[in-house]
């Protein structure tokens, strides 16, 4: 027998895969978010792009070629003009008292729901009801089925008990938009003072009850200081809404009986009077309007997280 030898095979070194760059990374991280990127820019920027351009404009769509350029004129008209002003003191009205009374009145159902009592899940999904219902279909409902001089809910109890019927929505205007708003606000108010209750220290409370405090000392001096954040991104959260409202304005009082805020008054200038450079900068105003509440929100949210991430 012969023997045979092999010769070794000669091998190549394997080279490591070298790990992606981190800017590769990051592209790669948030490639998936950029169709939704484009999407929101097509669809919210560009036309506040065209509505800033068009409000520099003195621009009446039933005289398309008589537009012309006119800079910040429209700004001045919005600022000086009596209806206008007028819209923009309603829209404030508005706005402060439906905030100002969904707070108290969600800070006294959040209150009552922080107490442990047979059927408070149902409760809780009742008093949620009204925040989930179509804002049209809620003012319809405050219109027809409460305010109606002849059939509505409210005159009914009232010829019940022997009392009046006044027309409500000719009589208190503004106030009717505002009961409606306000009964459609208050269960957001009420889901984020809630939250605000249910993260208090408990450790603290049952202390301060142990010291001899009532229900009145702990609410003044630990629950109310502890609510304080949420009360202020209520306000906020609901002013950014409230301020933009359009639906219980041109639903109940269709903007007369000096109940036109500055979005209706945005709608009459544009579909009415057809005056789209002076529709286009009161909607610019009230853009940046709700742009300096949100940013005061934000901030607000942001110190929230950070006292969540100091407590833990």
């Amino acid at each position: 027998m012969t023997a045979t030898t092999t010769a070794p095979l000669a091998t190549t070194p394997v080279r490591a895969a070298r790990p992606p760059s981190g800017r590769l990374r990051a592209w790669a991280t948030r490639a998936p978010l950029l169709p939704a990127l484009i999407f929101m820019i097509a669809v919210t920027q560009l036309p506040f792009v065209a509505t800033l351009v068009i409000s520099f404009f003195d621009w009446n769509s039933l005289y398309p070629k008589a537009r012309h350029f006119t800079g910040l004129s429209n700004y001045s008209d919005v600022l000086t003009d009596p209806d206008l002003r007028h819209s923009v003191w309603t829209t404030i009205l508005l706005t402060a008292a439906v905030v100002l009374v969904s707070l108290l009145l969600g800070l006294a159902l959040a209150l009552l729901l922080d107490r442990r009592f047979r059927g408070r899940g149902v409760v809780r999904t009742l008093l949620i009801a009204p925040f989930l219902v179509v804002p049209v279909a809620a003012a319809l409902l405050w219109k027809h089925v409460l305010y109606n001089p002849e059939y509505g809910l409210l005159n009914g109890l009232l010829h019940y008990v022997g009392g009046p019927q006044p027309d409500w929505i000719s009589n208190t205007p503004l106030l009717a938009v505002e009961a409606s708003l306000v009964w459609q606000w208050t269960p957001f108010m009420m889901l984020i003072l809630l939250a605000g209750l249910q993260s208090r220290d408990q450790q603290q409370i049952e202390a301060a009850r142990v010291d001899g405090a009532s229900d009145w000392q702990v609410f003044r001096h630990l629950t109310l200081p502890h609510l304080r954040r949420y009360l202020e991104l209520g306000a906020l959260l609901g002013s950014i809404y409230i301020v933009q409202n359009f639906d219980a304005v041109f639903t109940i009082t269709s903007g007369g009986l000096g109940t036109a805020n500055l979005p209706y008054t945005v709608y009459q200038s544009f579909y009415q009077a057809h005056e789209n450079g002076l529709a286009s900068a009161a909607g610019v105003l009230v853009v940046f309007g709700s742009i300096i509440i949100a940013t005061f929100a934000l901030r607000v949210v942001s110190s929230l997280f950070r006292e969540e991430v100091s407590r833990a």
